[in-house]
């Protein structure tokens, strides 16, 4: 299996890896910092080199073995198997990423009901809610300002499948189960703020968020209010 480096440490630009198998479109290597389709996050994309060559990552996603899959531009020329090589993320993109991923952490820590569904863009991302209550959008606005402007620490850390069910309201996802890796789930810690399982890409602190605001506030049924947000630079 692939060793997932962004998980420990999701500022890695760059890194190099060995291709462990090319096919088509698609590439597996050794190690990655490539982020694949998830969580509603987005895949990364970036470039693959090696001497002589390279190709564009056009999208990450798991595999049906889970093993991690590079997509490369179609029709690109790949090197063999055990050819070193050098990764190289679309960092901004990333870190966009990055921020909404952990706002949304922050947005559901002020609506604290349980998530339905979610979707995380580097222009506009969403929560939706179970909740029959209107959103009173100048208090969240000044919630979420509130905590980015309070720096709170963040960490990650994992814990059991035995210790999270013996604390279930870590889990605010309705329809989708925490993301685990060998019986173990990965908590993210934003502090004294959330506490949940995500698998995701984050921040250190919540101020590294930014301008962020409520976008458009939609009602999707009767026990549903989808709620997004967008980044102000």
């Amino acid at each position: 299996m692939t060793e997932i480096l962004f998980r420990d440490d999701s500022y890695l630009r760059e890194c190099q890896a060995t291709i462990t198998d090319a096919d088509g479109d698609t590439v597996m290597l050794d190690r990655t910092i490539f982020y694949p389709t998830g969580g509603g996050q987005p895949g990364d994309t970036g470039r693959i080199s090696w001497d002589g060559g390279s190709t564009a990552v056009v999208n990450t996603v798991y595999g049906d073995g889970g093993e991690i899959h590079h997509l490369v531009a179609e029709g690109d020329a790949l090197p063999d198997s055990g050819t070193r090589v050098s990764l190289e993320i679309d960092w901004d993109r990333r870190y966009r990423h990055m921020r909404m991923h952990t706002a949304l952490h922050l947005l559901g820590s002020v609506l604290q009901y349980g998530v339905t569904g979610g979707s995380i863009g580097a222009e506009k991302s969403r929560l939706d809610f179970d909740m029959v209550d209107a959103v009173d959008k100048d208090a969240v606005n000044d919630a979420l300002q509130k905590l980015v402007a309070d720096n709170h620490s963040i960490t990650c850390r994992w814990i059991t499948d035995e210790e999270l069910a013996a604390k279930p309201e870590l889990v605010r996802t309705m329809s989708v189960q925490p993301p685990k890796a060998a019986g173990k789930i990965r908590l993210l810690d934003i502090e004294g703020v959330d506490l949940q399982p995500c698998g995701g890409t984050h921040l250190k602190s919540t101020a590294e968020v930014g301008g962020v605001r409520l976008g458009k506030v939609e009602k999707k049924g009767k026990h549903n209010r989808r709620v997004s947000i967008v980044l102000d630079d």
